[in-house]
């Protein structure tokens, strides 16, 4: 019986589930303070995980919780990243 690979488990900011790191985005600081997406998940900065899906955007952004964790006083421009296509992997 092969072994089990552990997987990663991060909590959404917005929602405060837990999921796998595969069906979260993260997020990252960037210097200049705006939030950008880390499709590689190996980016220096800070950063923080999101759902892909719009209601938790929509919570993160009314509640700032990206503002919060991300530890920026006010992120540029709305939410100042767009969302990668979710890979059809699953």
């Amino acid at each position: 019986m092969p072994k089990r690979r552990h997987e990663p488990v991060r909590t959404c900011v917005a929602c405060r589930q837990e999921a796998g790191k595969e069906a979260l985005i993260r997020l990252v600081r960037g210097p200049e303070g705006s939030a950008a997406t880390d499709p590689t998940g190996h980016a220096p900065g800070r950063g923080a995980y999101l759902h892909r899906n719009q209601e938790c955007i929509e919570i993160a952004r009314k509640r700032r919780q990206l503002e919060r964790s991300l530890g920026a006083a006010r992120l540029g421009g709305g939410a100042g990243f767009a969302l990668p296509p979710r890979s059809r992997g699953g």
